[in-house]
């Protein structure tokens, strides 16, 4: 019989740059062990939502289905625009969550090098953003959680935004994330594609043509930023689809992106 999902705070006390104490300021992690044989993988999500809300078809489904393929799933509830938080406050809720993750990895058996992340639309750019933007942890941090990497093995992005630069930006998860009138410095600072190096994690990305939300040109440019730095991604495009399709619904089929992302998972060994 398979446990049932558990949430937990990914800080035992206040979060850092904590604007109140109600359960928008505290964020979680809702564990999801698997269901079918484990590979001792484990993959956190990033749930969509243009840092306004999280989606639950971009969050628990995706760990249901992570799980059935033997994926040890985090769902994070990360903290969001309209409750006041801007970044980065919610790249310190991904990092912390990889650390967390990595760290718990020993004692459930899971391999602290096989460690992932993924996201849908904004969840996409928050993957994107760590992907690019992990540290090592603090070797002498008193907190054991804080001495971990937070450097992700591999990225996955659904329709990702990823560029806050216009004219391909999603201005809703842009205003969200920046504030109103961001600066030149803060829009380049969060437009991923100028922030790939060759120690960024290896990554799939899958978008529609047809996705009039968050602009096709996002998946293209992060693909071409990644090639040119030499780093390990697989890209699948697909004319047809409207924007946040997930895993899809019996009235609105998506492609079929979750088989190429299984047949990547399995050449990277996160999946049997």
């Amino acid at each position: 019989m398979s446990k049932s999902p558990t949430s937990f705070p990914l800080w035992p006390d206040r979060p850092p740059g904590a604007l109140g104490d109600q359960l928008q300021d505290r964020p979680t992690l809702t564990s999801f062990p698997p269901t079918a044989k484990p590979t001792g993988a484990g993959i956190i999500v990033f749930p969509g939502g243009a840092y306004g809300m999280l989606a639950p078809h971009e969050g628990e489904t995706y760990a249901h289905w992570l799980a059935a393929h033997g994926i040890h799933a985090w769902v994070l509830q990360y903290r969001l625009g309209p409750h006041g938080y801007r970044h980065p406050a919610m790249l310190h809720d991904a990092a912390r969550a990889v650390r967390t993750v990595r760290h718990l990895a020993r004692q459930q058996k899971l391999d602290p090098a096989r460690i992932g992340v993924m996201g849908s639309s904004a969840g996409g750019h928050l993957v994107a953003t760590i992907i690019t933007k992990f540290d090592a942890g603090q070797s002498g941090a008193a907190d054991p959680i804080e001495r971990e990497s937070s450097r992700p093995d591999l990225g996955i992005l659904c329709y990702p935004v990823i560029t806050m630069q216009e004219p391909h930006a999603h201005m809703g998860s842009r205003e969200n994330l920046l504030g109103l009138n961001p600066g030149p410095e803060l829009i380049d600072a969060l437009s991923a594609e100028l922030h790939v190096k060759p120690d960024t994690s290896p990554a799939f990305i899958w978008h529609t043509v047809a996705d009039n939300a968050v602009p096709v040109e996002n998946a293209l440019i992060f693909a071409a930023a990644l090639r040119q730095a030499g780093v390990p991604f697989a890209l699948s495009l697909f004319e047809n689809g409207v924007h946040g399709l997930g895993l899809g619904n019996p009235a609105q089929p998506a492609p079929p992106w979750a088989n190429d992302c299984l047949f990547w998972l399995r050449e990277r060994k996160f999946v049997a």
